[in-house]
């Protein structure tokens, strides 16, 4: 009859006979609906195959499909919501969906082959359509699961959900590969996004989801104790649950995103290093307060205390172990990066647009050997300018190689300042004491006093003079420098070794001088103490109001005693010191011819002191 209308369908009444053999067909669809669903439910081959030949006929083949769909998509529904009452946790709840699913397309498969024409493209669509169909949803689960374990363990609970549901993606991938060019691809696309789709919304956040779960782990490390010497250990043991933190983000990532969440978990990253390095800041600040490094008092006692000094240079190494992990992370990261979001990246591609990038993705898609579960891809069409930022950075690995590579500029920075704050310290450490006694030099009375031998002549001679207890103390301080420094030398530390040569030291050498200690880093750091010693001296000596001649030899033979302490550790004096000891042993006579080749200023000041006019 179908046929036979086909013929008068330019007849004036065409139409009307459409009318009727449509109702015609509704009626045996009707007549036949019952048989048919026994057929689909008890798996009855030829039956079902009588169907498939009377609906193909009749042309109502989608008709025939809804009924299949309709008879197991009950049963698979059933299953989980019966799921869905038990005690099991969501996790296990997936599972057993998609052991349910897995099972019936095996099951399926096998006997829509002996059906159905495309039986592949037919079961898919029972998948899909299952998939969206269930109650309650996959998205209202996953939203409910996540929300219930809480800002610490959200992160951890969604992959436990999505290793479920990947584990079932690959089995259906396995399933499906041995023919995959043979099946309709727009339909295997179409059964990959039920899969997937609903754990883009938290794909799409995942960076923000990062950030948080690691500055909530970040927070759980602690840093600072009670005592420095566990404060000095906790660094050093933080070092690895630092980086043990970040690859553990990396391998959230690849997991969860397939790379393309790397833009995310790069900011998260950022901010990881951004609190260590403000909580390693706040430590040393309180190590420098357990020390009393900021403040000593006047009136204390000067004693040779090297612990904190020794605890210092535990703090550098621990700095170098960070510079280090921080080198070979950024390189293993930047490899991970193009390894596992590398194929995202077109060959046609360069980062000058982000049509381009369309353009090339989209050409590629038309690129029959494309599995597409393989190339899910959510972020393109969610987030075209994340997507873009990322083939940037996908572009500048590949074109300028992962060991050139910017990825972590700024904590690396970051931890630079932090092994500078550590070098600042070891040095305070040290100098504080000198510096103690230096600056009490301005405020000494003696200095306009006369001395014994002076009002019995002016001629004393220099020889008779002994130099202060605050010169002998800060000499004797300086010469044991050299045993304290030895762990720089003796010491096989590759770390310590790192973070010394990426450090700088205040009070470098002057312009022109010879630089003997640049090869040895324990000479290194006696220049810059002996350095910081003489120019913290001359400016506490250019503080002193008034010197009587007296106290001017007597300050001249101090000077003395601390060159003849530079020179015995193979130092060279400052030149301004070298000029405030010649200034001070001038005759009042000589003082104008002398101070000619000496700066000016510094000449004023001195004879100010001496009250010698010139």
């Amino acid at each position: 009859m179908q046929n036979s209308l086909m013929m008068l369908v330019d007849t004036p009444d065409y139409s009307e006979k459409c009318v009727h053999l449509e109702a015609l067909k509704n009626r045996l669809e009707a007549l036949a609906s019952p048989q048919i669903v026994a057929a689909f439910t008890s798996q009855a081959v030829d039956q079902s195959k009588v169907f498939v030949k009377v609906f193909t006929e009749i042309d109502r083949m989608p008709q025939l499909l809804a009924y299949y769909y309709k008879c197991h998509k009950v049963q698979l529904l059933a299953a989980w919501q019966e799921l869905c009452q038990s005690d099991l946790s969501l996790d296990r709840q997936l599972t057993g969906l998609y052991d349910a699913l897995l099972g019936a397309w095996h099951t399926q498969i096998q006997w829509a082959t002996q059906v159905f024409q495309k039986p592949h493209e037919v079961v898919m669509v029972l998948l899909i359509q299952t998939l969206g169909a269930l109650m309650p949803s996959l998205p209202s689960c996953l939203s409910n699961g996540v929300e219930r374990a809480g800002p610490e363990q959200e992160l951890t609970r969604l992959l436990e959900f999505y290793d479920a549901t990947a584990h079932f993606a690959k089995g259906l991938e396995m399933a499906l590969l041995p023919h995959l060019h043979e099946h309709n691809l727009v339909k295997v696309t179409e059964l990959v996004d039920a899969v997937y789709d609903p754990y883009k919304p938290y794909q799409l956040k995942y960076g923000d989801m990062e950030e948080s779960n690691l500055l909530i782990q970040m927070s759980a490390v602690p840093l600072e104790h009670g005592e420095v010497i566990d404060c000095v250990q906790e660094l050093s043991h933080s070092v690895n649950k630092l980086f043990g933190l970040a690859s553990a983000a990396v391998d959230r990532c690849v997991r969860f995103t397939n790379g393309l969440g790397t833009c995310g978990l790069l900011s998260a990253l950022k901010s990881l290093f951004a609190k260590y390095v403000s909580d390693f800041t706040s430590t040393l600040q309180s190590i420098r307060k357990k020390c009393k490094l900021d403040h000593i008092p006047p009136n204390s006692l000067f004693q040779e205390d090297w612990t904190a000094f020794q605890n210092s240079i535990r703090i550098i190494a621990t700095c170098g172990e960070l510079l280090r992990h921080c080198g070979d992370f950024e390189q293993q990261l930047a490899n991970r990066i193009l390894s596992t979001a590398g194929k995202y990246l077109s060959d046609s591609c360069s980062p000058r647009s982000l049509a381009g990038f369309q353009e090339s993705i989209l050409t590629d898609k038309k690129n029959s050997a494309k599995n597409p579960w393989q190339e899910y891809n959510y972020l393109q069409k969610d987030n075209p300018a994340e997507y873009a930022s990322l083939m940037e950075i996908l572009y500048t690995l590949k074109e300028k190689g992962s060991s050139n590579h910017n990825l972590l500029a700024a904590p690396r920075a970051a931890l630079t300042r932090l092994n500078q704050q550590a070098h600042q310290l070891a040095f305070d450490s040290v100098f504080l004491r000198i510096k103690q006694q230096l600056l009490l030099i301005s405020k000494m009375d003696s200095w306009n006093m006369a001395g014994i031998g002076e009002t019995l002549t002016d001629e004393l001679p220099a020889f008779s003079l002994t130099p202060l207890e605050y010169i002998s103390n800060i000499g004797q301080y300086i010469m044991s420098l050299p045993l304290n420094l030895e762990p720089f030398v003796t010491q096989e530390d590759s770390a310590l070794e790192l973070a010394l040569h990426a450090g700088k030291l205040p009070f470098p050498p002057e312009q022109g001088d010879e630089l003997p200690e640049l090869d040895n880093m324990a000479d290194n750091w006696l220049g810059s103490i002996a350095r910081a010693t003489m120019q913290t001296y001359c400016d506490a000596i250019l503080q002193i109001p008034e010197l009587s001649p007296h106290s001017a030899k007597q300050l001249a033979t101090d000077i003395d005693y601390l060159i003849n302490v530079m020179d015995a550790l193979g130092l060279q004096p400052s030149r301004t010191l070298q000029h405030i000891v010649t200034l001070l042993k001038t005759r009042p006579e000589d003082y104008r011819q002398v101070s000619k080749g000496l700066p000016r200023r510094l000449a004023t000041t001195v004879a100010t002191m001496r009250s010698v006019n010139y």
